[in-house]
């Protein structure tokens, strides 16, 4: 069977346009496209049929298909030749089962999904992959394109400039000046883009690449290109694939730039509509308080939207005022029956410091998420017997410079009730003891507290 993929307006106006065509909207409308399916030929194989070949191609050694978005390929761009596809065997990432953490919340079955064990370290390699797969067809097709080019607060920057290190097209990296970490400043620069430092925010960053791509040899990286949501949608099959094919009752997800829920809800009405799935899960949507704007749109019934201007944050990744992918957002969390939530930056640094004492090492951005489950439990909206899921989007060792600024106490706004400086001592085995005495005195104290 021959299946197809083409770009289409959001808005539903006519017309349909080629992945391999540099366009990202709707030439009649200016609304966004997306990437749309011959759903009709999907439907040629079983459900049954499905999960037995996606299940058979996990982590196999027949190129491409043991990555975990290409495994999928058939649902992603199938009409793409293999030899043009730039993979580092992405997805297959771990769910841990967030048993201490759960039963302290008093939830039987929480799990995070780790997307930061990955080859850059965030969810964006799922969607960098097809995004760079496309451009190499593009150019092997004759299109003149010269570089790749993205805004970015940090992971997809580091996405972007390893799979085009891999491909050997050049990349280019718009960041805004001293607010990406160390760790995420390097990985660029390590691979060879071309890194632009602007005085600027993140959305100043992104008005300027969308200027300098309207030449169409430059290419546009951001999730406002549907190829990468292609990628991302992938995230919320696997989860559902992991379990067995059973759905969880909430998935719970940070969010910025709205192009990943966007890409979970997706992947999960795909998998409903080629019967895979008979139900959907409900999704909650977390940001911070300091760049909210979803949120607050979400308080209004999605009635009114306004742009916000995003303060510092320490999810950094999701310190976005004006999310390019809103309206494909709205229509997503609507048929979940979603939800959004927003959380301070004690709240946030509160969640990361108690999930790294059950074994995690979190980002930021996980804590957003974390943060907004704990108010949903404590409400009583999440309840104790139902299966969630959060979606862990980048690795903690990006945000180590954080990481230590609580620990340290030196994080503005957070009170680090969990704070574990090094003990500072002589090299004398007396004061040596007399210290473990009272620390492990401490450390028992807390677990009886705990329980």
């Amino acid at each position: 069977m021959q299946y197809q993929a083409w770009f289409q307006c959001i808005n539903g106006c006519p017309g349909r346009y080629s992945p391999y065509e540099v366009i990202y909207a709707c030439p009649e409308c200016g609304a966004l496209l997306e990437v749309a399916h011959d759903v009709e030929a999907l439907r040629s194989r079983s459900a049954a049929g499905w999960m037995k070949l996606l299940d058979e191609r996990v982590r196999c050694n027949q190129w491409p298909y043991g990555s975990g978005v290409w495994g999928k390929k058939e649902w992603v761009l199938p009409d793409i030749d293999d030899r043009n596809i730039v993979s580092m065997y992405e997805g297959h990432t771990n769910l841990f089962w967030a048993e201490r953490l759960g039963r302290e919340l008093g939830l039987e079955d929480l799990w995070v999904k780790l997307c930061g064990n990955s080859h850059t370290g965030s969810f964006k390699d799922l969607g960098m992959t097809v995004l760079v797969s496309a451009v190499r067809q593009m150019i092997a097709n004759g299109r003149p394109v010269r570089a790749v080019a993205c805004a970015s607060t940090g992971d997809t920057s580091a996405a972007l400039a390893a799979y085009c290190a891999a491909a050997g097209i050049p990349s280019i990296v718009f960041l805004p000046r001293a607010r990406v970490s160390t760790a995420q400043l390097i990985q660029p620069l390590a691979n060879g883009a071309i890194v632009l430092s602007l005085d600027t925010d993140f959305d100043g960053c992104m008005a300027i690449v969308r200027e300098v791509t309207r030449d169409n040899t430059i290419y546009l990286a951001n999730s406002m290109n549907s190829l990468r949501i292609e990628g991302q949608k992938t995230v919320g099959i696997e989860i559902v694939q992991q379990f067995d094919w059973e759905v969880p009752d909430w998935i719970v997800i940070p969010v910025g730039n709205l192009g990943n829920v966007t890409a979970l809800g997706k992947g999960l009405l795909l998998m409903r509509e080629l019967g895979l799935i008979s139900r959907l899960p409900r999704i909650l949507c977390a940001q911070s308080e300091r760049a909210n704007p979803f949120y607050l749109a979400y308080q209004t019934g999605f009635r009114t939207y306004r742009p916000v201007e995003a303060r510092k944050t320490l999810a950094s990744a999701i310190q976005i005022g004006n999310p390019v992918s809103y309206q494909r957002a709205v229509r997503v969390l609507q048929q979940f029956d979603g939800a959004v939530e927003q959380v301070t930056e004690d709240e946030l640094a509160e969640a990361c410091a108690r999930a790294d004492l059950t074994g995690m090492y979190t980002c930021p951005h996980t804590g957003v998420a974390l943060a907004a489950l704990f108010k949903f439990v404590e409400r009583g909206i999440i309840g104790r017997h139902e299966r969630v899921v959060v979606i862990s989007t980048a690795h903690g060792l990006k945000f180590t410079d954080a990481k230590l600024g609580y620990h340290a106490g030196h994080l503005e706004g957070v009170t680090a009730r969990h704070a574990n400086p090094p003990i500072e001592l002589p090299a004398d085995a007396d004061a040596v003891r007399k210290a473990l005495d009272r620390a492990l005195a401490q450390r028992e104290r807390q677990q009886r507290e705990v329980l």
